[in-house]
């Protein structure tokens, strides 16, 4: 069964679709511009914003993992046309030439309310107020209406493998987060984990929560790679924001490797 990948070269791709090889996946990548693709990549040249260049990507394909999506950035017009009509296109395009495939949509724990009263649950209602998390959602519900044979995996913050992600935060965490806001968070492994599972058909028609077993403070976080945030005991207004509830994930069979941030510090594996 060959699988499409999305976004193959970014920050999850660009680790996902190595390991996808090493375990015989025939893998397939949608790809813009000159952007290189690991030895034994059927490389289609592509755009998710270019509907005419998807037939060729989705042919033929027996899964498709989506990953392709924009965020951080000001550009609030083109996180919307990439991450929902990007993926309306694919979703389009999969229904005419590959119905049969299973699609597997990477979305955000950023969608659950910043006040909930509980660590985000997949039934939970969500209105997400920032344009990331709402076009993701939005792009959620095309293809949970589409007809075809859907998963779709809630990531929280992810990290390791020198993706440079952890790091990042030294510069964005400072007046954004609460020092004691604790983050959900996944390493590149499990979330190969999950895809596995995802290829098997564990999550069919099912949204999941995928993250490890202990949020972070941001203080530790920032600690951890060697930054530094000014401390506060000041109340934490929103407690379970970013905070996802795994429950579920852990019924059908998900168990992370790398259960801790600190385990994956004390293992090399940031």
């Amino acid at each position: 069964m060959t699988v499409l990948i999305t976004g193959a070269t970014g920050l999850i791709g660009a680790r996902l679709l190595p390991r996808l090889l090493a375990h015989g996946v025939p893998c397939r990548a949608l790809v813009r511009g000159d952007n290189a693709v690991p030895d034994g990549v059927d490389a289609v040249r592509g755009d998710l914003c270019d509907a005419g260049t998807l037939a060729a990507a989705v042919t033929g394909v027996g899964a498709i993992i989506h990953l392709a999506a924009t965020f951080r950035t000001t550009d609030t017009d083109l996180i919307w046309k990439n991450n929902l009509e990007g993926s309306r296109n694919l979703i389009a395009a999969t229904r005419v030439h590959a119905p049969g495939a299973r699609f597997i949509m990477a979305s955000t724990g950023w969608i659950y309310d910043d006040d909930a009263e509980h660590p985000g649950r997949e039934d939970d209602p969500a209105a997400p107020t920032l344009d990331y998390p709402a076009s993701k959602l939005a792009a959620e519900n095309e293809l949970r209406s589409s007809g075809l044979n859907w998963s779709i995996l809630r990531l929280p913050f992810v990290y390791g493998e020198k993706d440079g992600h952890l790091e990042s935060l030294t510069q964005l965490a400072p007046g954004r987060f609460h020092p004691a806001q604790r983050l959900s968070l996944v390493h590149h492994r499990d979330i190969a984990a999950a895809a596995a599972l995802a290829l098997e058909g564990t999550f069919d028609g099912r949204i999941v929560n995928i993250a490890d077993e202990a949020p972070t403070s941001v203080y530790e976080l920032v600690e951890l790679v060697g930054g530094s945030m000014e401390p506060s005991s000041k109340p934490l207004t929103n407690p379970w924001h970013i905070q996802m509830d795994c429950s579920l994930a852990r019924r059908l069979g998900f168990q992370p490797e790398v259960r801790t941030v600190h385990q994956a510090a004390q293992q090399d594996l940031l």
